[in-house]
């Protein structure tokens, strides 16, 4: 194999098939993570919740699937991935339990709980500046002077279908449970797990409407939906939600979401940080900034959940303690 991801030439390189065999990959080492039903959020919005809760997955959020699955398939000694922390840590465990080298670009702010447990999995990470260096540059070099392969974030078809398969148990999980979800709120960084989601969801139940959610300031997905063309984020606007800064939508995940997604929601660090109260007072859950953005958007009423059966991603829960404990300490909003 190459030292760069594989080919975005087309969506047909994820498709329900490559998603199900994601899924035989990852079986017996993945984690199959609970979907709650019938939950006390469930009168808070008037339908019924179905909570995906990814937090609970191998290095506390969905990143482990689709770094497994890549660097399954691939044939190099050497991975080299950059991340603020959360595929980092998927990356590094995947690499470990497959016997690879892990080299992880992580910048230099990224909360330390990430990094310190991107090390403890056994990767060599290199810190960047992310307002003056470029972590797809540094990545680049460091591969190339390590002939090693890429494992990118989000815009590779084998990391898209592992983390397809978020999808495919929520469908499973739920008609197991002997519900049909209407809608499914996805978090939104790159757009690789809405990505792989969708193409599940939609190839299983064609008549669901799946939403992306993205913290203001970072909302390029939805804005790209909204004009059909891939628009990036202004240059240096920060937010609450680490795990969601991407740049700009990937271009095999946008060409993906752009035909599949129902559009694109943003929520503000209010309603996130109202979000992560509700999941630790309400379902004993912690769940880290960008982890929360798409209960925010149902609790937040971005759309009419009211009689609908909606299924909400839980994306991760790595979070550090301190501005954890501050966040539950802050004055309940009423809204």
């Amino acid at each position: 194999m190459t030292n760069a991801p594989l080919s975005h030439a087309g969506e047909a390189e994820v498709a329900l098939e490559t998603i199900r065999e994601a899924a035989s990959r990852l079986a017996g080492v993945a984690v199959r993570t609970p979907l709650l039903c019938d939950t006390p959020l469930d009168r808070l919005v008037g339908g019924r919740l179905l909570l995906k809760v990814e937090p609970l997955q191998r290095t506390g959020s969905f990143k482990f699937r689709g770094a497994y699955n890549a660097i399954a398939q691939s044939a190099k000694s050497t991975v080299v991935a950059w991340s603020s922390g959360n595929h980092a840590q998927g990356v590094a465990l995947a690499a470990a339990l497959l016997g690879r080298r892990a080299i992880i670009v992580m910048p230099a702010d990224a909360p330390r709980i990430k990094i310190d447990r991107t090390r403890a999995f056994g990767a060599e990470v290199v810190l960047y500046d992310r307002v003056r260096e470029s972590r797809e540059a540094v990545g680049t070099r460091i591969a190339l002077e390590t002939a090693a392969e890429i494992v990118a974030p989000y815009d590779d078809p084998r990391v898209i279908a592992g983390q397809g398969t978020v999808g495919l148990e929520i469908v499973e999980q739920a008609r197991a449970a002997g519900r049909v979800p209407d809608l499914v709120f996805v978090p939104c960084g790159g757009g690789g797990l809405v990505a792989g989601c969708a193409t599940a969801l939609k190839g299983l139940l064609p008549r669901v409407r799946v939403f992306s959610v993205e913290p203001e300031g970072h909302d390029d997905t939805a804005r790209s939906l909204a004009a059909g063309e891939r628009l990036a984020n202004p240059p240096g606007v920060r937010s609450f939600c680490d795990a969601l800064l991407a740049p700009e939508p990937g271009r095999l995940t946008f060409a993906i979401n752009r035909r599949l997604l129902a559009g694109g929601l943003v929520v503000s660090d209010a309603e996130v940080r109202r979000a992560m109260r509700l999941a630790f007072s309400e379902l004993k859950l912690v769940l880290e900034p960008g982890g929360a953005v798409a209960l925010a958007a149902v609790l937040s009423g971005r759309v009419d959940c009211r009689g609908r059966t909606v299924a909400v991603v839980l994306s991760g829960g790595n979070v550090d303690p301190e501005p954890f404990a501050r966040l539950l300490l802050e004055p309940a909003d009423p809204g």
